[in-house]
């Protein structure tokens, strides 16, 4: 028993290296959240940061009647015997699971003052519930999430867009100058 206990901790070291190893290069854990960051997608300005958040599947169970046997009817219309229904449950996805890759701001730009700012405008806002303390935490994702549902992100990553109209960072310029 006493070789087990020391042999256990290396296999599990071991095999959580070799799991390491195994996560693509173009991967990476946000600032943020810990949730994962992707590569830029095609066409995406050199420098870009971005992130990927799943929303899961809704599924609901569904129960349904189902006909065995129809009613019998006599001549005048009476019933002469019941019909026969048997009851059916199954699970049905009503709306399926979506992954939504997003530009976000940098690692960099993710500074205590900038939480600090963010928690600030979204307390504004009446969207977060806590202390500025500059760290994004579960209230600050909180609030960034109520944030960006309307405009059709349902995640707790800030993106660009969001921090660009809370006024948190640079917008774009337009190519052309003007």
């Amino acid at each position: 028993m006493y070789h087990f206990l020391r042999v256990c901790p290396v296999v599990a070291l071991i095999v959580l290296v070799a799991c390491e190893s195994t996560r693509p290069d173009t991967v990476s854990e946000t600032p943020q959240t810990g949730q994962l960051m992707t590569a830029a997608p095609p066409g995406a300005p050199t420098g870009s940061c971005w992130a990927r958040d799943a929303s899961p599947a809704v599924v609901e169970t569904v129960t349904e009647q189902i006909l065995v046997q129809p009613a019998v009817l006599g001549d005048e219309g009476n019933i002469l015997i019941h019909a026969v229904y048997r009851t059916e449950t199954r699970q049905a996805i009503v709306k399926p699971r979506e992954d939504t890759v997003f530009e976000i701001p940098c690692a960099a730009d993710m500074t205590p003052e900038f939480v600090a700012s963010l928690q600030r405008a979204l307390l504004a806002r009446n969207l977060y519930r806590g202390a500025i303390t500059g760290v994004m935490d579960g209230r600050t994702r909180a609030g960034v999430r109520r944030y960006q549902k309307p405009q059709g992100l349902d995640s707790g990553i800030l993106s660009l867009t969001a921090a660009r109209s809370l006024g948190l960072a640079a917008q774009e310029r337009p190519a052309n100058g003007e």
